[in-house]
């Protein structure tokens, strides 16, 4: 069996989300995907909008995921969830600006040698990341709101 391990924060669940789930689910047989704790999306990203427990029931809703856990936080090394999880595959996601040779050589470091790093495709939809989707809505906010004041001043 083949086990695949797919990493995000998946705050704002997408069609992003699916596609790389779907892509890192058919790298194996069995996928966990690591859900970032929050502590972890506030020192990194931002303030997470839905709760880390709230993030792993969604995506362990989703068809590709076998297994959701939460992560570690900041505080405890990255590395540390391998044994756990026991991947021979880590999915990384197009979008995730992680720099692969990095990744590898933590991993070598740690004796983790046998475990492949595959970046994973893209989707081509135009909201497939969560801040496309958050501009989108202010967007539509901001020209809802204009053409409010437009028809105010008639």
């Amino acid at each position: 069996m083949v086990r695949v391990m797919a990493v995000g924060v998946f705050d704002l669940l997408h069609a992003g989300h699916l596609h790389y789930l779907e892509q890192a689910k058919a790298l194996g047989d069995h996928l966990t995907v690591i859900i970032a704790h929050d502590d972890t999306v506030r020192m990194r990203k931002h303030e997470p909008v839905t709760s880390q427990d709230l993030r792993r029931r969604m995506v362990s809703g989703l068809k590709p995921v076998d297994h959701a856990m939460v992560g570690n936080p900041p505080t405890v090394p990255m590395y540390d969830i391998l044994p756990l999880v026991e991947p021979d595959i880590i999915a990384i996601g197009y979008d995730q600006e992680h720099a692969e040779s990095a990744i590898r050589a933590g991993l070598d470091e740690r004796g983790f040698n046998e475990i492949q790093l595959i970046r994973v495709e893209g989707l081509t939809e135009d909201l497939d990341g969560t801040r496309k989707i958050i501009d989108k809505i202010l967007s539509l906010q901001w020209a809802q709101k204009r053409q409010t004041e437009l028809e105010g001043e008639q």
